[in-house]
């Protein structure tokens, strides 16, 4: 598993797994419900990208996001009672 800091490390990290699997970005865009310019995007480490979006591509890609480092026990109710954060 990397570790991925950056867009421009998790563009690299998709590209290389998008080529792994014998993939062109069009079949990619397709499996994942989104355009080939957003794969090129995402590939090249845009940083403005639609997150759903980016779920959808690494879901397509066989992949999963995990975030270490955080609480692990924050429950949902937490947030909604927190006012977001202010």
């Amino acid at each position: 598993m990397s570790s991925i800091r950056t867009t421009e490390q998790l563009g690299g990290a998709l590209r290389a797994a998008r080529k792994q699997l014998g993939l062109m970005q069009p079949q990619l865009a397709l499996a994942a419900g989104v355009g080939v310019r957003f794969i090129v995007d995402l590939e090249a480490g845009k940083p403005t990208l639609r997150l759903e979006n980016v779920l959808r591509v690494i879901d397509a890609l066989g992949g999963e996001l995990q975030l270490n480092g955080l609480p692990s026990a924050i429950s949902e109710d937490h947030f909604k009672d927190n006012d977001h954060g202010t």
